[in-house]
C-alpha cells in the first residue's frame, strides 16, 4: 500500500498521507475514534467495506503502530481478533477533527452529521485553534506556512 509520494518524500505531510491517505484508512480510524469501533464486523457493518479491503486495511494499520490487535472470545465462540487504537492512533482525533470541520464548512450537507469533541472527564465542548505560544488565537487566513527542517520544530 505504501508508495512515495511525490518529489519531497520527506515531507512531513507526505510521510503521513503515506500511512493515512487512503480514504477507507481514513473512515476505519473514524469509527475507531467516534464510535469506538474495535470488531471486524463493527467496521464491516458502519462502512460497508469489502472484507478483503477491511483485513488489508486493519492489518496495514496493525503493521504501522496505529492500531494494536487483541484477542477476544465471547462465551460459546471461537476466538477472534479486535483493532484497539494504540496512542499514535489516537492521536489523529485532530486529523479527523480537522477533515470534519473542513467538510462541514466547506461542503455542507443539511441532514450531514458531524462529530463534537469534548473533553472526556467533564464533557466541556471543544474546538480546533491555531494558538500562538502566548495563548493568542489566530484565525486560519492569517497563517503561512512555509518548510521547515523537523530538527528546527522540535520543541515548539
Amino acid at each position: 500500500m505504501p508508495k512515495s509520494l511525490g518529489k519531497d518524500s520527506t515531507c512531513s505531510i507526505a510521510r503521513s498521507l503515506e500511512v493515512v491517505g487512503d480514504r477507507w484508512t481514513l473512515l476505519i480510524l473514524r469509527e475507531a475514534l467516534i464510535a469506538g469501533s474495535t470488531r471486524f464486523q463493527e467496521f464491516r457493518e458502519a462502512l460497508g467495506v469489502a472484507p478483503n479491503l477491511l483485513t488489508q486495511r486493519l492489518a496495514f494499520l496493525v503493521e504501522q503502530g496505529l492500531m494494536t490487535r487483541r484477542t477476544y472470545q465471547e462465551a460459546g465462540t471461537r476466538a477472534r481478533d479486535e483493532y484497539v487504537l494504540t496512542e499514535a492512533g489516537r492521536s489523529l482525533n485532530v486529523v479527523i477533527a480537522a477533515l470534519s470541520d473542513w467538510g462541514r464548512t466547506r461542503r455542507p450537507l443539511a441532514e450531514g452529521t458531524s462529530p463534537a469533541f469534548a473533553v472526556g472527564e467533564s464533557g466541556a465542548p471543544v474546538r480546533l485553534a491555531f494558538v500562538t505560544g502566548d495563548g493568542e488565537q489566530v484565525a486560519a487566513e492569517q497563517l503561512v506556512a512555509r518548510r521547515t527542517p523537523d530538527r528546527e520544530l522540535a520543541g515548539r
